[in-house]
């Protein structure tokens, strides 16, 4: 099963879920993109999930343009930007969904509140991806 999550700048959100989403089950291709990547993922965001023990730091920042062709059973975007903005497939895309989440990159504060926003934000997303994993994709496999 192929799976791609979308966000705006593929540097915190689309990444955690991608890393979230990858260690649920080793049969899932997941992928991660940006609409306007920032070529790097976040600092905070690979600290948060080692926290979580999940190791992105080897992800990469990346266009959703290098997908666009491809097949995927879902297109998930993670913020409501990307959401209105996210580009036609022409590939083959079986189900499109919308799983909003703020954007701990905006946060701001002393480095202990944005680190907690980082990881408010990433344990929500773990429990979206998590029910959606449970609920749509482990039935299916």
């Amino acid at each position: 099963m192929k799976i791609l999550i979308i966000c705006t700048g593929n540097s915190c959100r689309s990444q955690m879920a991608e890393g979230f989403l990858s260690s649920f089950d080793d049969r899932l291709t997941v992928r991660s993109a940006g609409t306007h990547p920032s070529g790097k993922v976040s600092s905070k965001a690979t600290e948060v999930m080692k926290e979580a023990g999940i190791d992105i730091s080897g992800h990469k920042s990346e266009p959703v343009e290098k997908y666009l062709n491809e097949q995927w059973d879902y297109v998930i975007t993670v913020c409501d930007s990307a959401y209105e903005t996210c580009p036609v497939f022409s590939g083959n895309v079986k189900k499109r969904l919308h799983l909003g989440f703020d954007d701990p990159y905006m946060a701001e504060g002393s480095p202990e509140e944005v680190r907690h926003e980082f990881a408010r934000v990433r344990d929500e997303i773990r429990e979206a991806f998590a029910k959606f994993y449970n609920d749509t994709i482990k039935p299916g496999l």
